[in-house]
């Protein structure tokens, strides 16, 4: 395994990060494809014993069941201080009317809470999953300013939203002198190259941390165009992610099983290749419900995709409607 800095920071995360979404109790949220924590444990230490170091997962994730498999799995099989652990808040965590978002109040309790299910008394990531249009930048920001101070969090990222939105929190945060984002979990894939556009030459010029989710399209560039999984049936927003751009997107498949088929590789090596040549990256998030999963993952740290590969694979892609955030 090879480590990278987060962004400017003196931290160091591995070139691949295990997400921690595919792991919770199927029958609460809506994710009903997740592994039970049976079937989650052995693949969290197989992530470890190939040397991964940094997990991603979220308060709503499974209810909150993410975090807890997640930390007990940790807490068992690692030491906290050879571990990067990285949550997030914004999505619904119950039903009243102060329980979502990033409002101070709901960003101080749901740190609170996402501890006690991690069971740790920090994360080294404390994310914004989402932006949020009904709370003022600065409120959000000071309080996050303040997590990290009371040392519940080391540093904090954020998710998908437009490059003007994490403009503006970079901005605001320097102004007052708070604590600065210095990560962005984005959208990217081969099928999703928006980000090109705005956020990666931001946060490459800014030295913000990239590091993407659903690098594998939620595993439509794994395998062929009308195959179908069982995540893939139930995965509504993920239907969504991909559900405009039809005839474009298969060409952008074919490409990725042509290239494989000439190397000799799996797709999954090929496609997730692409994004860590991608000169913003630092390191995707790839989720793993095998165990071949994670090795194909590590195995595509080491190719290297010629010019020719990467015109071929990129050359079918259709401009798509911004997915991923609103």
């Amino acid at each position: 395994m090879k480590y990278r800095k987060l962004g400017s920071t003196g931290l160091d995360i591995s070139s691949l990060i295990l997400g921690c979404m595919t792991y919770g109790v199927p029958e609460r949220g809506n994710h009903p494809w997740t592994l039970s924590e049976e079937k989650s444990r052995p693949l969290i230490r197989q992530a470890l014993d190939l040397g991964i170091n940094t997990f991603d997962t979220a308060n709503s994730y499974s209810d909150g069941t993410s975090e807890e498999i997640v930390g007990r799995a940790l807490t068992e099989f690692a030491r906290r201080d050879q571990i990067v652990i990285a949550t997030k808040v914004y999505f619904p965590m119950s039903k009243g009317p102060n329980a979502m978002g990033l409002s101070r109040k709901n960003i101080l309790q749901s740190v609170d809470d996402s501890l006690r299910r991690l069971g740790t008394d920090y994360v080294d990531l404390y994310q914004v999953h989402r932006w949020d249009y009904r709370t003022p930048i600065e409120e959000t920001l000071e309080a996050l300013h303040d997590v990290v101070k009371a040392g519940k969090a080391r540093y904090i990222g954020a998710s998908s939203m437009f490059a003007w939105q994490f403009a503006q929190a970079l901005y605001t945060s320097r102004l007052h002198g708070w604590t600065e984002f210095v990560s962005m979990q984005n959208h990217l894939n081969l099928l999703y190259r928006e980000e090109q556009r705005e956020m990666l030459p931001l946060c490459e010029s800014e030295g913000i941390a990239v590091i993407p989710w659903s690098p594998l399209a939620r595993g439509r560039l794994t395998r062929d165009w009308n195959a179908v999984t069982e995540r893939q049936q139930s995965d509504a927003y993920g239907k969504g992610l991909y559900a405009h751009t039809e005839d474009a997107d298969r060409k952008v498949v074919d490409a990725v099983a042509a290239v494989a088929k000439a190397r000799g590789l799996p797709r999954a090596q090929i496609a997730l290749a692409w994004v860590l040549q991608q000169s913003a990256v630092t390191s995707p998030i790839v989720g793993a419900s095998k165990p071949e999963q994670l090795e194909d993952a590590v195995a595509a740290l080491d190719v290297k995709l010629s010019a020719e590969e990467i015109s071929q694979l990129e050359s079918p892609y259709v401009p798509h409607a911004i997915a991923g955030f609103e």
